[in-house]
């Protein structure tokens, strides 16, 4: 069994085992920590430096010489340097011949350079092996033991032997390799630390977007016009009921937004008559940031739910409630309304049920959940209960609505009430889904995901029969 070093557990060495020599050019603060790391996991570790003596604070156990002395001490040299400092290694190229160099190096922008860091490694020295790892890894995540960071460090080079033995010391070290294929995929890899949220970035922009407008239409509905029609001063709205009307209808219509994608890919399908063909391009960026939208859309209605318990402090909404109870004593005749009781009861009711499964739903999201459950398991959650969550999430708009939902008297300069709006997406999402699992078309559907194609030679030839 393959040795892997935890933090949590003591360090024990077999005496009798030898230990393998690691090379790391660079002392700086990442090259520093990789040879704390490698020295706690049972790794001997030499350091080049160009000025060996000046070199301090590295870890206990570990040497430092010059590049060319400590080349000669192992066969797989880690270059924690920068690449505008790679020039050096030319003099070395004899030293170097047949050893494995591994490239840790990121740059400062994306695509800063024509080629990637770890090819112009190998063109300026021909005679070596090299590996592109460690660059997706901090040197705080290795000082820490990795254990609230990511283990995964992504590993490419066209030598298959040298890749494997680089990914061994990866799972020595306690982490996580993946194989990215040959050295042609490096610079994807030195792109991937510079990127910031690079699947967020759409649902983040789509949700600033909706929630700036959603904000100023219901401004002009709630403010703008008491305060024209009636010289009512309604700010104080912008606070609390303002935004308590933006953050349920942006939760819901992103929760609608997340299954539509799967709708309109189906669709595609059918129409076409084979699933042999790719989608568009912006359909296929949508499918994928289907988590980060669900995601948002749920942070969305934590906020709707920690906004609506400060509903009762509101001071407005203190005062009304005095001036309602006023109102009552002075008539006395105010018989309890029961069907407003069972609006009022289950427009409650749903929210809970729909908020309840929004949050299931964000949990079993989490790698650390979705990980323990198999395929069909994870598909039925976030599908099947996916779709109940947005029935019971625009079932209890609906009910919030009421008999007002169509009320000429809502209206203000002919715009209707901001609920109004939010229905739109997620009502005809289920429309458009309720005929797609109708029988006649389902099973034609099944059967184009099974890779049956309409008009197809082949699958006339195969009689039917699909392969998996």
């Amino acid at each position: 069994m393959e040795k892997t070093c935890t933090d949590a557990l003591p360090l024990t060495m077999n005496s009798s085992e030898k230990q393998e020599t690691i090379c790391i050019f660079g002392t700086g603060d990442f090259g520093r920590s990789l040879g704390f790391k490698m020295i706690q996991c049972g790794y001997s570790v030499v350091f080049g430096s160009r000025n060996p003596q000046m070199s301090s604070l590295l870890p206990n156990g570990a040497e430092v010489l010059s590049y060319s002395e400590a080349a000669q001490n192992s066969d797989i040299i880690i270059v924690a340097i920068h690449r505008e400092h790679y020039d050096f290694l030319t003099e070395l190229a004899e030293v170097l011949n047949g050893k494995i160099l591994v490239d840790v190096s990121n740059n400062l922008k994306i695509n800063q350079y024509p080629e990637s860091n770890a090819e112009y490694l190998a063109q300026l020295v021909p005679g070596t092996r090299v590996v592109k790892a460690f660059n997706t890894v901090s040197a705080w995540a290795l000082q820490s033991g990795a254990l609230d960071a990511s283990r995964q460090v992504f590993a490419c080079g066209n030598d298959s032997k040298a890749k494997q033995r680089v990914m061994d010391i990866v799972r020595t070290l306690g982490l996580t390799p993946l194989d990215q294929g040959s050295l042609m995929a490096a610079k994807e890899i030195e792109n991937y630390p510079l990127q910031l949220f690079p699947m967020w970035r759409f649902p983040i922009y789509l949700s600033a977007v909706l929630c700036i407008f959603l904000f100023f239409y219901c401004v002009v509905r709630e403010v703008i016009y008491p305060y024209v029609y009636k010289k009512k001063d309604e700010t104080f709205r912008m606070a609390i009921s303002i935004p308590n009307r933006v953050f349920p209808i942006a939760a819901l219509t992103l929760l609608a937004l997340v299954y539509l994608p799967g709708v309109i890919a189906a669709i595609l399908q059918l129409y076409r008559g084979t699933k042999y063909r790719r989608f568009p391009d912006w359909l296929d960026h949508w499918m994928l940031c289907r988590k980060q939208l669900g995601l948002i859309a749920l942070g969305f209605a934590f906020l709707h739910v920690l906004y609506t318990l400060v509903i009762p402090i509101r001071y407005y909404v203190r005062w009304k409630l005095r001036n309602i109870t006023v109102t009552q004593i002075a008539n006395k005749d105010n018989p309890l309304s029961t069907s407003s009781a069972w609006h009022s009861d289950s427009y409650l009711a749903l929210g809970i049920l729909g908020f309840f499964l929004f949050v299931l739903l964000g949990i079993t999201s989490l790698p650390s959940v979705s990980n323990t459950v198999n395929w069909r398991e994870f598909r039925f959650v976030q599908s099947k209960l996916g779709y109940l969550t947005l029935i019971l999430c625009t079932a209890h708009t609906l009910a919030y609505g009421g008999k007002r939902f169509l009320s000429p008297s809502t209206l203000r300069w002919c715009l209707p009430s901001a609920y109004v709006l939010a229905l739109i997406i997620p009502c005809t999402m289920l429309v458009i889904k309720f005929i797609l699992i109708m029988p006649c078309i389902d099973t034609t559907l099944t059967r184009i995901r099974q890779g049956w194609e309409r008009n197809s030679k082949i699958s006339s030839a195969l009689n039917g029969k699909t392969d998996i």
